[in-house]
């Protein structure tokens, strides 16, 4: 049996709860955070101008890897309009070439490779725009993110030389075998966005002797594989790499279980200071897409092919 002072004290506190209720949040009335749709303008250089020549685009596939045994695959070549057989030209490689390819998409690099090389900001490049691999039977209609290519974390998270090899000893020999590219690894650049800019940042780490310079878009130096190592294997431990980097991120980049983006390029950011890499981090404040990273792409190759000239 409840006493009467049991029933009291029940009264008091539902009374107090009642007069409390109007201040106590409630989580279904809680506004969601606004969506983060930051966008950045695209300047002159990012658009087509007047008086200056096209490079061709050509599309292939790859079927029969050795690295990546199973995978397929689309890659594009890009020739300026001023390359000559006779003379070696520079190198640039990009991951998730579908991406990088498309000329009104987020970056627009062939429009950018066209501006700056007419202007002689950037060398004559030959551009190699590389998808990573899927294990289906046949390769999707289009490229594009969707289907998900199942070899991609395999191929661009997993810290080893790998990804780098199977460039230099598959890709790049068939590019060589229809265009005179230089010897010289200075000459030689690599790219990528998210899991493609940590990828980038292997290839040189690992193969200095193949890629010199990095340009990495919200790149995942973050535990999909490992890649939040790299701030502390570039501060000490290991034998200063001669390469060049150039990383772009926004404040409101992923934050997952994987890791905060933003806060593993900011370590890469602090590590490359501190071991005195030259090197450029341009911060943002857009999510985890290629808008900032297109928008500051002419700049960004000024920056990384600055005072680059071929071997005569």
């Amino acid at each position: 049996m409840t006493s009467p002072l049991a029933h009291a004290a029940a009264r008091t506190a539902f009374a107090l709860l009642a007069t409390l209720a109007p201040f106590i949040p409630s989580r279904a009335a809680e506004p969601k955070a606004p969506a983060v749709d930051i966008r950045y303008e695209y300047g002159p250089d990012s658009v087509r101008k007047e008086g200056v020549p096209q490079g061709t685009i050509t599309e292939h596939e790859w079927t029969d890897s050795k690295i990546f045994p199973g995978t397929l695959r689309r890659y594009w070549i890009y020739v300026p309009a001023q390359y000559d057989p006779a003379k070696p030209a520079a190198l640039m490689v990009f991951q998730d070439g579908h991406a990088y390819i498309r000329e009104r998409g987020e970056f627009r690099t062939p429009i950018v490779l066209d501006n700056l090389i007419h202007e002689g900001s950037m060398p004559v490049t030959i551009g190699v725009f590389v998808d990573p691999g899927t294990t289906q039977p046949e390769l999707p209609p289009k490229p594009g993110w969707e289907p998900k290519p199942e070899n991609r974390a395999v191929e661009y998270d997993t810290m080893s030389p790998a990804y780098a090899d199977f460039l230099i000893t598959e890709i790049l020999p068939e590019v060589k075998n229809e265009y005179n590219i230089t010897d010289d690894p200075d000459g030689h650049a690599i790219g990528g966005i998210s899991s493609g800019g940590i990828a980038a940042f292997t290839a040189a780490w690992e193969r200095p002797d193949a890629f010199r310079k990095v340009l990495s878009h919200v790149g995942s130096f973050t535990n999909i594989r490992g890649g939040d190592r790299y701030p502390g294997m570039i501060r000490k431990g290991y034998d200063k790499r001669p390469m060049r980097i150039f990383l772009q991120d926004g404040s409101h980049d992923l934050d997952n279980a994987h890791g905060s983006w933003w806060l593993g390029n900011l370590q890469m950011d602090a590590a490359l200071k501190f071991a005195e890499y030259d090197y450029k981090f341009v911060a943002g404040e857009g999510a985890h897409n290629g808008n900032h990273g297109g928008a500051i792409m002419p700049d960004s190759l000024r920056w990384l092919w600055r005072d680059y000239k071929l071997p005569e």
